[in-house]
């Protein structure tokens, strides 16, 4: 008589596995998100390599613990190689998520075949050979070509025994979501799939000091699909966003055991691959000939990398009686709330004026520096006079009008001086403003005094 299987329902949000089914996880308290898996406990069945099993682990000082701290690995990327904090650890393993289409596997390949150093197994369980190669020839046949495998697989086993007789330095799975391991039973991108296939190459790449890259999906609500776990288990976290309508990616570490997540790499979307920007600024400037009114330069900071980015407006009469507001890059409720002070700290009406804000680009910017920025661009088209190009701004705007400080300066005044702006204004109560030769710093303490030195 056949063994019972044995079944439990894991939460597809946070993993938490329960004995029946509930119709809300008693961990995460969410609903229907409990999906049934075949419970295996055959250890013989796991899809580490025998060698790398039941290895003598003793408690040791961590004073006689050997860090093993040699050289990261270069992957010929210089945007990579810096979001990951100067290149892939030895032994690491890295999770890059991002939208359908918006360029991973491109990414990954085009790194594949630029690495020449060292032999990278790409492991496709979404494409055909035939298909990776066409895109390998797009992107265009490198050095690293030579050393680059590509493997079609999906179980988790069969991988294994291909990366023994290799012996491959990088390992790219593109993606997590298609593996299957022989431990458990359920098709490839269930949650008990995704979190055992992910230990198992977590193991592998510790026990082997091999670094993995594991492409993952996300679901419609931009979370990485699978349990939350998947996260925690990993040891970087890469997202690749930007918009389809534009051509810049923007590559953002949400968590990185090895380095900084205030890096930021920018890649340019072209018919050969991605290619890296090397001067955002000047790119997201363009033209800085005459520009009509409610064009104004902001000194941004986005994560460790200073960028200025142009900040447009438009300010018009309000056909339809209900005033419009829209904002492309910006957030909403700051700009009505911008506004908000316009009309009752400056005296600015404003209410029955259609107000349109967009930052050139298509990036999208969170930090409050940019506030001052959007106020003089809303003023200088409300007023229909132009702010003069070699100015740029960075400052916060508080409730009672008052312009406040804002983080490292000092790379947004040389990042302006690089490009050529002859002035900048600042908060008042900035510190540690040194005087800088080819730029003008302005202080001001509110709005109105900005307006005094634009406008007279």
């Amino acid at each position: 008589m056949a063994a019972k299987l044995r079944t439990r329902f894991v939460c597809r949000n946070c993993g938490a596995a329960h004995a029946q089914w509930l119709g809300q996880c008693g961990t995460c308290k969410e609903w229907n998100t409990l999906a049934e898996e075949v419970v295996d406990r055959v250890e013989e069945r796991r899809g580490t390599p025998a060698g790398l099993r039941d290895q003598d682990q003793r408690p040791l000082p961590i004073a006689q613990i050997d860090a093993q701290g040699g050289p990261r690995i270069q992957l010929g990327d210089r945007e990579l190689d810096r979001v990951l904090g100067g290149g892939i650890v030895p032994g690491s393993l890295i999770l890059v998520g991002g939208d359908p289409g918006i360029g991973k596997s491109t990414l990954l390949l085009q790194t594949a075949l630029r690495t020449s150093q060292l032999s990278v197994l790409y492991v496709s369980g979404e494409e055909s050979a035939q298909q990776v190669k066409m895109r390998a020839e797009r992107l265009g046949l490198q050095p690293g070509a030579a050393s680059c495998y590509v493997l079609t697989e999906t179980n988790t086993q069969a991988i294994f025994r291909h990366i023994a007789e290799l012996q491959p330095g990088l390992v790219v799975v593109d993606s997590v979501q298609t593996l299957h391991t022989a431990v458990l039973d359920g098709s490839p991108g269930t949650v008990g799939q995704v979190r055992e296939c992910t230990s198992e190459l977590m193991r592998f790449a510790k026990a082997t000091n091999i670094p993995v890259v594991l492409i993952g999906h996300i679901t419609k609500d931009g979370a990485i699909a699978g349990p939350k776990i998947l996260e925690h288990m990993v040891d970087c976290v890469l997202q690749f966003e930007g918009d389809r309508d534009h051509a810049y990616r923007l590559l953002r570490p949400l968590k990185n055991r090895f380095g900084s997540t205030n890096e930021l790499g920018i890649y340019e979307m072209r018919g050969s691959g991605l290619a890296i920007v090397e001067d955002p600024s000047q790119v997201l400037l363009g033209d800085r000939g005459a520009r009509p009114s409610g064009v104004c330069v902001a000194a941004t900071l986005d994560g460790m990398r200073p960028m200025l980015i142009e900040v447009q407006a438009l300010v018009s009469s309000a056909v339809y009686g209900t005033p419009q507001r829209s904002a492309t890059g910006f957030d909403l409720r700051r700009l009505n709330m911008l506004l908000a002070v316009l009309e009752k700290r400056c005296g600015f009406r404003l209410g029955q004026k259609d107000v349109f804000l967009n930052l050139a680009g298509g990036f999208r910017v969170e930090e409050p520096a940019i506030d001052l920025a959007v106020v003089c661009a809303v003023l200088g088209s409300n007023a229909d006079i132009p702010v003069p190009m070699d100015c740029c701004f960075a400052g916060e705007v508080g409730l009672t009008g008052e312009v406040r400080p804002v983080p490292r300066t000092e790379q947004r005044i040389a990042e302006a001086e690089k490009l050529g702006f002859s002035r900048i204004f600042l908060a008042r109560n900035t510190q540690g403003i040194t005087k800088q030769a080819g730029i003008e710093v302005v202080p001001v303490a509110r709005v109105d005094d900005v307006l005094g030195h634009l406008f007279g």
